[in-house]
């Protein structure tokens, strides 16, 4: 099954992990959004997301799956060494949503923001939905 990470399309850091995702995603399970694209908002809309989310976002055949969590389990699919990331899901969600929340609440100020959603190349583009 594939599966959609839908991301902030304005942060440089997210921009980076679509990036660095592609990269280590071999089987091409990975399909990309912004959250503020038109598909980003309907696909949270469908699975009763919380409004006005900001965070980094997978929807696959378990569900939707938010911050620490999220990104963990998309580390779980990926080649080599960083599907052994995985291995930190047994810490409690609230403690891995801390340091998920501390990173994200200083994104802009630590890597920058942009005015506009990243353009993939293309030879990606087919793995950004429109």
């Amino acid at each position: 099954m594939n599966s959609i990470v839908l991301f902030d399309g304005e942060c440089n850091f997210c921009s980076a992990s679509v990036q660095f995702i592609i990269k280590r995603d071999f089987n091409k399970r990975f399909y990309f959004a912004s959250l503020q694209s038109d598909i980003g908002r309907k696909l949270l809309k469908e699975h009763n997301a919380p409004e006005h989310l900001d965070s980094f976002v997978l929807i696959d055949s378990g569900g939707i799956f938010l911050q620490s969590t999220a990104a963990l389990r998309v580390c779980k699919h990926l080649k080599g060494v960083y599907k052994l990331l995985y291995s930190f899901i047994i810490i409690p969600k609230p403690i891995r949503n801390l340091v998920y929340q501390l990173i994200a609440k200083n994104r802009y100020k630590w890597f920058g923001k942009v005015d506009s959603c990243m353009i993939p190349t293309p030879e990606v583009k087919e793995r950004f939905l429109s």
